[in-house]
């Protein structure tokens, strides 16, 4: 039975969301199944706004329960750094 992986990321600006696609395309194509969640948004629409920050994507679900990573065999989790 294939293993069923849930990818969990926050990306501001898209490149994060970028790795998790390219991940699950990877896991997808190994055998495994995969849903992607995202972190929902603590920062205020002003603030995103000052930011220059699109929003969310809204064809990614956002991950309201962790309650509900119990239902995977793995998960992953994305976030960006700040390098200084």
């Amino acid at each position: 039975m294939a293993p069923k992986i849930a990818i969990v990321f926050y990306s501001m600006y898209g490149h994060i969301a970028k790795l998790a696609q390219a991940e699950k395309e990877g896991i997808e194509k190994a055998g495994g199944s995969v849903d992607l969640f995202q972190i929902p948004e603590t920062l205020s629409a002003d603030v995103l706004a000052k930011m220059h920050a699109p929003a969310q994507s809204a064809d990614i679900p956002l991950l309201e329960d962790p309650a509900v990573l119990q239902e995977y065999d793995a998960f992953l989790l994305r976030h960006p750094h700040e390098i200084r």
